[in-house]
């Protein structure tokens, strides 16, 4: 077997030794690794290092390591013991400043027998100093079901109001992290997890029957207080964990009711432009699986109702230009219900986008009644706003007009409407028929509006050749 550099430097400088070396060289080590456990004071470290270096180099490397075992399994009986008769607080105490010595004495410990930890337990497989350490805390000290329940007891009281030492409670779990990840999953993690859904599980039903709609919202706070206190001293892998089991059980599990009980109606929220209330709803059911898609249900049916009262609405359809003005208003009231509650979820304007195109072409007369809502604006309707607010209206006649299935319908009462605006000069501005054509150029290309750039090209001639002769 291949040497290292460091096995190689040993052997040169081996010498013969008596019978009772072996002996007498670990009792002196001995003696010095009880001083570093129990009074964790270290001798003189060159003069301990050079006794187990000469017993590696007198391959005793066995009785030292064996010997070294020995030594911390008795010391960390009488450990055990010790926490083992801490009392209520003084439980968790004790537990941590053993531990927080226990550690001390290991690195204290290696520092003398380094020798050993490069050259002996490599060769030998045997388990690393500061390993072996931590499992025979493991398997002697640890007071697991006490540890267990002291720890679930104190995040029990922490989330009912008590305040708690979580510097302590934040020692404790990063020994058990420190011990193994499966040390920390099953005395503390799993758990700690089944406790949590219990918990939360009767939080929520005695929340839900105990307040309305608006109350239940502030569940989020609810949560992210919780996530935040845990944060102190779970393990960051955890966090993720008990942050789906609170929204499982505190959101997830009562989204149908929320939205079937009349004083919890969404439907209320969005009537009403309860923005506030409207972006709690968003936030709070966004962490959950299906959340959003179920306030997005609930707003598609609110379009779609309405919208479907509007097209059917024969009062309302007597007057074409209301009727769009309408059509008009309701989206704006969710493209601000969308950017003010809704963050800007481009899943919600789509959704929002498919209903108006759904309702607006139920009616066979919309491209009319967008082609004579046009009409008035460009005749009247424009008088006093400013250049970017006849920008903004025409921009939102284009969004109707991407809605229409039957665009060229709007076309051909659109040519109607121009040329009867051109021919009887009833027209405010030239400039906005030019720019609304040249957002309709934009969206279908040339060929959909050449014959209408073509009835301004002819008015602009019909107007020079006029203005010519006057000359």
């Amino acid at each position: 077997m291949k040497r290292n550099r460091f096995e190689m430097e040993i052997l040169k400088h081996r010498l013969l030794v008596g019978p009772n070396y072996a002996n007498n060289t670990w009792k002196i080590l001995e003696h010095a690794i009880m001083d570093i456990l129990t009074n964790h004071k270290l001798g003189t470290l060159s003069f301990d290092y050079r006794h187990a270096y000469e017993m590696v180099l007198h391959n005793f490397g066995e009785k030292l390591y064996y010997g070294l075992v020995t030594t911390m399994t008795s010391h960390l009986s009488g450990i055990s013991k010790l926490i083992e008769d801490a009392e209520g607080d003084l439980f968790l105490e004790e537990l941590n400043q053993r531990w927080a010595d226990h550690n001390k004495a290991l690195q204290m410990i290696l520092n003398i027998l380094m020798c050993m930890e490069i050259a002996f337990i490599p060769r030998t497989h045997k388990t690393p100093i500061l390993e072996l350490g931590f499992n025979l805390w493991r398997d002697i000290v640890m007071p697991r079901t006490r540890l267990r329940d002291t720890l679930l007891e104190l995040v029990y009281k922490e989330r009912n109001g008590e305040v708690i030492n979580r510097e302590l409670m934040r020692n404790i779990i990063k020994m058990l992290t420190d011990l193994g990840s499966s040390v920390y999953e099953e005395d503390f993690e799993q758990p700690f997890l089944e406790v949590s859904a219990d918990f939360y599980s009767l939080k929520s039903q005695q929340f839900i029957e105990s307040c309305d709609c608006r109350d239940y919202l502030k569940a989020e706070r609810c949560l992210n207080e919780d996530i935040e206190r845990v944060s102190h001293y779970l393990d960051p892998r955890s966090l993720d964990k008990i942050a789906k089991l609170v929204e499982k059980e505190m959101i997830e599990s009562h989204m149908h009711r929320l939205f079937q009980i009349e004083n919890m109606a969404l439907l209320d929220m969005i009537v009403n432009d309860k923005y506030e209330d409207l972006g709690m709803q968003y936030n709070l059911f966004r962490r959950v699986p299906a959340g959003l898609s179920i306030v997005r249900d609930v707003m598609n049916l609110y379009i779609w109702d309405t919208g479907k009262q509007l097209v059917a609405d024969l009062e309302r359809l007597k007057d074409p230009v209301n009727f769009v003005q309408c059509l008009l208003d309701l989206k704006d009231k969710f493209d601000k219900i969308i950017s003010l509650a809704f963050n800007n979820d481009n899943t919600f304007q789509n959704a929002l986008n498919s209903s108006f195109e759904y309702f607006i072409n139920l009616k066979p007369s919309s491209p009319e009644f967008i082609s004579l809502f046009v009409d008035d604006k460009l005749r009247k309707g424009l008088k006093g706003l400013s250049e970017d607010g006849v920008e903004v209206l025409l921009d939102k006649v284009m969004m109707l007009f991407r809605y229409l299935q039957k665009k060229d319908m709007f076309k051909m009462y659109y040519s109607l409407h121009l040329a009867n605006r051109l021919s009887s000069g009833k027209t405010i501005s030239t400039d906005d028929e030019r720019s609304l054509i040249d957002k309709l150029k934009t969206e279908r290309r040339c060929q959909f509006t050449s014959k209408l750039e073509g009835m301004l090209i002819d008015m602009k001639t019909s107007q020079d050749t006029s203005i010519g002769g006057e000359d």
